[in-house]
């Protein structure tokens, strides 16, 4: 099972982060599976980093075998969404930027994803760029998005990751984070919110 990864797939948070608005494909990177957290499991901050930030996602797991998927085909491979947090070690990832190192030890250690239930497209009208997604933090709203907002569609990533991947039944898609990441410390209470449906639901620790 792989879990493929957009960056800068918002304006605003590209603003925010000094990422690139102009790029005519999506920033593809990948976590291993053991980054993945499921249940409402507590996030524990890692010796490693001093500063653990948050980044709500919309979530899309594949449902077939696919391989060059042609865009206007994309929504076939997936019928389920939900949420997931990228954790990010951003101190590691400053220092890894300044030296044109990659991300993988920033972005992909263990349990730095997150993730909740997912539930069918359909129950949620359909239009998966048509979602309103929201993060609070002990009762406050710190990130608010919206699909529709994405500079590379879902369809549009699945058909570009697809030339490639070879894209198997179980993959994530994380398709990007809206603006207001921000640190967690020990004791936040993190609530994630799609279409009204509160999916994520646990404790940094």
């Amino acid at each position: 099972m792989k879990v493929l990864c957009v960056g800068w797939n918002y304006k605003q948070h590209c603003r925010e982060l000094g990422g690139n608005t102009a790029s005519t494909h999506p920033t593809i990177f990948l976590k291993p599976e053991t980054a993945i957290l499921k249940d409402n499991k507590p996030v524990y901050i890692p010796d490693f980093t001093n500063q653990l930030e948050y980044e709500i996602e919309l979530i899309v797991k594949i449902n077939r075998l696919g391989k060059g998927i042609a865009e206007k085909f994309a929504s076939r491979y997936y019928a389920e969404v939900g949420l997931g947090i990228d954790f990010t070690a951003r101190d590691l990832q400053k220092q890894a930027r300044e030296c044109g190192e990659p991300w993988d030890i920033c972005k992909g250690f263990d349990s730095s994803a997150p993730i909740s239930e997912f539930i069918p497209l359909a129950d949620l009208g359909g239009d998966i760029q048509n979602l309103n997604f929201r993060l609070d933090i002990d009762g406050k709203t710190v990130q608010n998005g919206h699909t529709s907002d994405m500079i590379h569609s879902v369809d549009a990533i699945i058909s570009y990751v697809s030339q490639f991947y070879t894209l198997k039944i179980g993959d994530i898609f994380f398709t990007g984070t809206p603006e207001g990441v921000g640190a967690v410390k020990i004791g936040n209470h993190l609530e994630g919110w799609l279409e009204g449906r509160k999916l994520l639901d646990f404790y940094i620790k």
